[in-house]
C-alpha cells in the first residue's frame, strides 16, 4: 500500500508578511494536513507577538474537508539553543491540559503539534483583553475582578491537575527533552548560591548564615513537597486573558508540575518573573490568596489552616524575591520596561513586602535581612525608591 504525502502549496499570505510568518503558515498547513489526511489551507496571518522567542500568529482556516474553527493560533519556535527547550514545555503542557474535560480547561485546546517543525496549533481564544489591560485601564472594579478571576483560575488549574508529575514526565521524555521538569527550580538554586556574593558586591550587604539557611531549606522543602500540580510558570499579566468564562492562560514555555504554593506566592508578589510590576491596594493580595484557597481546599484541605499555609507562603515569597534580585540586580539601572516603574523601585517594593510578612510571622532573621537590603537600596538611590505606585486602574 502506497502512502501519499500531503504537502501545502503557497499560502494565502499577502506580500507584507515576514519570511518567518510565511514559514510558520506553510509549516502549520503541512502539519494539519498530515494529521487530518487531507489538504488544509490557512490564510491571512496576523502577528500576535512572541517576545522574540517564537513566532505567534492568528490564521484563518481558508479550506478544510474537516470541521475546524474559523481561526487558529500558530506558535512556532526556532531551534533550541541551550538545554532548555521552550517548544517541549509548550507542547507537553498543551497535551496534558487538552486531555482535561473541556469544562475544566482554562487553556487553549491543542489541535496539532510537531517536533520537527517546532510548532503548536492551538484554539484561538479570541480578542479578549489581557489582565494587563485591565490593570492599566481606568476601571478599578474591572481590575479587581480580573485579579480575583486570575486567582480562582489558578486554583482550579491546580485542583484539576493535582499529582500529574508522572504524566508530565512521560510526555517530556517522549518529546525528547533533555532538561529539567521545572526550569525555574534550577534558577532558584543558582540564586541561593549566588545572591549573597552579588548583594555584597553590588550593595555592600551581608547575608547571615540564618537567612541563607532559611532560603536553602525553603528550596529543599518545595522540591520534596507532595502538594504538586501543573503550573503555567508564567505569571506575567500579558499571559492571562480575561474572558466571559473567566481568566484563560496562554504561554507555557516553562510549563511544569511544581508545588502549588510556589505559584500562590505570585498572588502576594504579583508577577515576580517580570519587571512591569506596580503596587496593589491594601488587602488585594490577601483577597487573591483567599480566592485561590477556595479552589484548592477540596484537594488539599490542610491549605485552609493558616499554620500550614502562611509559613510556606513566606518561604515561596522569599525564593521569588531572591530569584528576582539575582536576575535583576546586575541590570538594576537598565532602562525601565515601557512606562513601568524603574527596576530599583519594583525590587525595593518586593523586599519591603517580604519584610512586612516576615515580621508578621515572627521570622526575625528574614525580616532583618530584608530590612538591610531595603536600607542599602535607599542609601544608593534615595527614599523615592520606596514609592512604588499602584497600577493605574487603582489610582
Amino acid at each position: 500500500m502506497s502512502v501519499v504525502e500531503i504537502t501545502a502549496g503557497s499560502p494565502d499570505v499577502d506580500g507584507t508578511a515576514s519570511p518567518q510568518v510565511i514559514e510558520a503558515v506553510v509549516a502549520a498547513e503541512q502539519v494539519l494536513s498530515r494529521r487530518l489526511g487531507a489538504q488544509v489551507r490557512l490564510a491571512d496571518p496576523e502577528e500576535l507577538g512572541g517576545a522574540g522567542r517564537s513566532v505567534v500568529i492568528r490564521v484563518k482556516v481558508a479550506s478544510s474537508p474537516f470541521s475546524l474553527p474559523r481561526t487558529l493560533v500558530v506558535k512556532r519556535y526556532p531551534p533550541a539553543s541551550h538545554d532548555r527547550d521552550p517548544w517541549a514545555h509548550e507542547a507537553v503542557s498543551h497535551q496534558l491540559l487538552t486531555a482535561l474535560p473541556s469544562e475544566e480547561r482554562a487553556t487553549p485546546e491543542l489541535f496539532a503539534q510537531d517536533a520537527k517543525s517546532r510548532l503548536v496549533v492551538l484554539e484561538d481564544l479570541g480578542r479578549a483583553p489581557r489582565l494587563s489591560e485591565k490593570l492599566h485601564g481606568g476601571d478599578a472594579r474591572a481590575a479587581e475582578r480580573g485579579l480575583l478571576s486570575w486567582a480562582h483560575a489558578m486554583g482550579r488549574l491546580h485542583a484539576t491537575t493535582a499529582g500529574r508529575d508522572a504524566d508530565f514526565d512521560a510526555l517530556m521524555r517522549r518529546a525528547g527533552s533533555q532538561c529539567c521538569q521545572d526550569p525555574v527550580a534550577v534558577d532558584v538554586h543558582a540564586a541561593i548560591a549566588g545572591l549573597p556574593d552579588l548583594l555584597a558586591s553590588e550593595l555592600g550587604v551581608g547575608t547571615s548564615p540564618q537567612a541563607l539557611e532559611f532560603a536553602a531549606e525553603a528550596a529543599r522543602a518545595f522540591t520534596l513537597s507532595r502538594r504538586r500540580a501543573f503550573s503555567t510558570s508564567s505569571a506575567c499579566p500579558d499571559n492571562q486573558l480575561v474572558t466571559s468564562r473567566g481568566v484563560r492562560f496562554v504561554d507555557f514555555e516553562g510549563g511544569c508540575v511544581r508545588d502549588i504554593v510556589f505559584d500562590a506566592a505570585c498572588l502576594r508578589v504579583p508577577f515576580p518573573s517580570c519587571w512591569c510590576g506596580y503596587g496593589l491596594p491594601p488587602g488585594m493580595s490577601e483577597a487573591m490568596v483567599a480566592a485561590w484557597r477556595a479552589e484548592v481546599g477540596s484537594v488539599w484541605p490542610e491549605i485552609d489552616d493558616d499554620a500550614v499555609l502562611l509559613p510556606r507562603l513566606l518561604e515561596a515569597q522569599l525564593l521569588w524575591v531572591w530569584l528576582a534580585t539575582f536576575r535583576g540586580l546586575p541590570k538594576i539601572d537598565d532602562h525601565r520596561v515601557s512606562d513601568a516603574p524603574p527596576r530599583r523601585v519594583v525590587l525595593a517594593g518586593r523586599w519591603v513586602r517580604m519584610r512586612q510578612d516576615a515580621i508578621t510571622l515572627g521570622e526575625k532573621q528574614v525580616a532583618e535581612h530584608a530590612d538591610t537590603v531595603v536600607g542599602a537600596l535607599v542609601d544608593r538611590y534615595g527614599a523615592e525608591v520606596l514609592e512604588l505606585p499602584l497600577y493605574p486602574a487603582f489610582r
